[in-house]
């Protein structure tokens, strides 16, 4: 089925926002890049910020059905999936296209707590955790709360690093740190 224009700019508008960051990406610019024209585009969305959210949720509902189907293709029991996600991470760090977190940048870009990109961005997060946190319970973890914000600090960590520095070797060093935490929260 074709998508609609609605859909088409939405899809369009997340690459331009990855790639060149949502303050420095202005209407004109999203004109050029995505072929909408400015009245299609104020059409579908009054604002720039409706875009943005609409962006959002869009790369939300790609990333976590991408990472958690990949997971579950490398591991089975909920303590490998929780390790296998850094091999997830590892895999999209190699992407040529890489450019980190578009949340992280978001939160960032918008610093203001009650700010809807910024509350946007911080539920991408939380939807995350709760899958660490469920993963960790299902393998009994003593503590499952915390070794989900545990590994949810390393993955965010890793993607910062994967991101500015070349000497370390992110998804890999995430993913021996995470073990030391697993084991310890499942013995």
């Amino acid at each position: 089925m074709r998508p609609n224009k609605r859909d088409e700019l939405v899809r369009k508008a997340l690459q331009v926002f990855y790639r060149d960051g949502f303050h420095a990406t202005g209407m004109d610019k999203l004109v050029v890049e995505t072929g909408v024209s400015k009245t299609s585009m104020y059409k579908h969305f009054r604002t720039k910020e409706d875009l943005i959210l609409a962006v959002l949720r869009l790369r939300d509902e790609n990333f976590r059905n991408w990472f958690i189907r990949r997971i579950n293709e490398l591991a089975t029991t909920p303590a490998e999936q929780m390790l296998a996600s850094f091999d997830a991470l590892g895999e999209w760090f190699e992407e040529d296209s890489y450019r980190g977190c578009m949340f992280i940048k978001a939160g960032a870009e918008f610093q203001d707590i009650d700010h809807p990109i910024h509350v946007q961005a911080g539920e991408h997060k939380r939807l995350l955790l709760d899958y660490y946190t469920d993963l960790a319970s299902k393998a009994g973890a003593s503590d499952p709360q915390k070794l989900g914000c545990q590994l949810l600090l390393l993955k965010e960590g890793a993607i910062v690093t994967a991101v500015l520095l070349n000497s370390c070797d992110p998804a890999a060093d995430a993913k021996q740190a995470a073990r030391v935490l697993i084991d310890a929260a499942l013995s």
